[in-house]
């Protein structure tokens, strides 16, 4: 997996690749035309709201029920430069017509095998290359 940004004035490039498969995503630049109007921590958020979507998805598939809708709401705090973010919380609803306390269990275990939360929950190493 990986994800690619070019910028330069008034361009702003975003693709996202796994196993080969590249994808654009559209992202305008900042109104003056360098770097990105969406900032990182509204990224990590959407990372994070994607991942659990995704993954209630792939859980209920397995599990052979049928959603009807999903919702993700992500949220966290990012204060001084510098500082990493706290308070991440997150809220999911889902319309199904399985039993709720089928939907409840889906939810709890996907929150334990969510990669993305995962990979967060347990700090991940980030290393800058030459």
């Amino acid at each position: 997996m990986l994800a690619r940004i070019y910028n330069q004035a008034q361009e702003h490039l975003v693709e996202v690749q796994t196993d080969g498969a590249a994808k654009a995503v559209q992202i305008a630049p900042k109104p003056s035309g360098f770097g990105s109007s969406v900032n990182g921590g509204e990224l990590l958020l959407l990372a994070l709201a994607t991942c659990f979507c995704n993954d209630l998805y792939r859980e209920a598939s397995k599990r052979k029920l049928s959603l009807t809708s999903v919702e993700v709401v992500v949220s966290g705090e990012f204060g001084a430069e510098g500082e990493a973010g706290t308070n991440f919380t997150y809220q999911t609803r889902v319309v199904s017509d399985a039993p709720a306390a089928d939907i409840e269990d889906l939810i709890r275990y996907t929150d334990r095998v969510a990669e993305v939360h995962n990979t967060l929950r347990r700090g991940a190493s980030i290393t800058l290359l030459p």
